[in-house]
């Protein structure tokens, strides 16, 4: 075989690889808010009224209460949204949440301490792996696979609402 046929065969072979290693692509309707219910351990995207998808989730490690303050291990409650993307996330993926917003950042200096922040929904720190029980310090965590569905649903700017 020639240089030349080599490399082609090898170009080619690169860019199907690249076709198949893709992330996923979503094609359904936009996600246009969710909802995270805190005490029922739940994650739900909607469109509009309509429940698109319904995720169990792992919440910091202190999961009772309202995050108050920096290291607390606590998962913020209150309204907020999407406000960054990070495909490198040692947690696999994960969207950033716009913690802390003005009333937090009140309520933590009302204590003499800074409120904290990087709360993202995000996957395990491990492939495919999910942890048991309450385990991130503050964050959304589900599964590896479940982050990279929610990863192609949810546009930066998507509203979140978070409850006890």
């Amino acid at each position: 075989m020639d240089r030349a046929s080599f490399l082609k065969g090898t170009g080619a072979l690169l860019l199907l690889g690249a076709c198949g290693s893709g992330r996923r692509q979503y094609g359904g309707p936009e996600v246009t808010r969710i909802s995270i219910d805190k005490s029922a351990r739940r994650l739900v995207l909607f469109n509009n009224r309509r429940v698109l998808r319904r995720y169990n989730v792992a919440l910091g490690f202190a999961p009772a209460g309202d995050k108050q303050v920096q290291g607390d291990g606590r998962t913020p409650e209150g309204e907020y949204h999407i406000d960054r993307r990070n495909p490198e996330s040692m947690f696999h993926l994960s969207l950033g949440i716009s913690y802390p917003n003005e009333q937090d950042r009140a309520e933590a200096a009302a204590l003499g301490q800074p409120p904290g922040g990087d709360i993202f929904i995000h996957g395990a720190s491990r492939p495919f792996g999910r942890r048991s029980g309450d385990w991130t310090a503050g964050c959304i965590a589900v599964t590896n696979e479940e982050m990279e569905e929610i990863y192609t649903m949810v546009e930066t700017g998507t509203p979140i609402s978070i409850k006890a």
